[in-house]
């Protein structure tokens, strides 16, 4: 994909792949700038179920507006690939801080307070992410944390509170397990 330009973003290079697609660096030749650019893997595209769980993991990311949480600028389709174009976090992931032990106590307790608040604006909007680890969280150079990919994430039910989940089924429990899962 990289030299592809699809809508008004420019596939600059591969940054990785997962579950659910790849992801890239693009850019955003409308406003100029960088954006990470999620595309959906070409064998899930003729899926329902997979194409609805990638918008529904867009929406779920979209779901609520905090520095800790990237953001998420667009959602859409063209000629069969469908994509999600969101904020691009420069920097390391909180594992690779880890790894090369370059995270001290009063940073380590300065990130974990900055994911836990960007979590808990996420639970106030009723989405819970299910897939926090130190590869899903980016820390950039000033020291700011950004949770990535929600694409595990689950809507809570809006009519029970903010803190109770939906009852679940057997077909429930056994999708949680799916990667790159979203469930409503």
């Amino acid at each position: 994909m990289v030299g592809t330009i699809i809508k008004h973003y420019e596939i600059t290079s591969k940054l990785g792949e997962g579950g659910m697609g790849a992801v890239y660096r693009a850019r955003d030749t409308r406003l100029q700038r960088a954006v990470a650019f999620k595309v959906l893997k070409p064998e899930s595209v003729a899926d329902p179920e997979s194409r609805q769980r990638f918008v529904r993991e867009a929406r779920a990311a979209a779901a609520t507006t905090h520095p800790a949480i990237a953001q998420i600028y667009d959602v859409d389709e063209q000629d069969g690939t469908i994509f999600i174009a969101m904020e691009f976090v420069e920097g390391r992931t909180l594992r690779q801080l880890i790894t090369d032990k370059e995270l001290d106590l009063q940073s380590a307790l300065d990130l974990a307070i900055q994911v836990a608040d960007g979590l808990a604006q996420a639970h106030a909007k009723g989405i819970v992410h299910r897939d926090i680890k130190s590869d899903n969280i980016m820390v950039t150079p000033e020291g700011q944390a950004k949770i990535l990919d929600f694409g595990l994430a689950k809507a809570l039910d809006p009519t029970a509170g903010a803190h109770q989940e939906t009852a679940s089924t057997a077909a429930d429990a056994a999708a949680e397990t799916t990667m790159g899962m979203v469930q409503t």
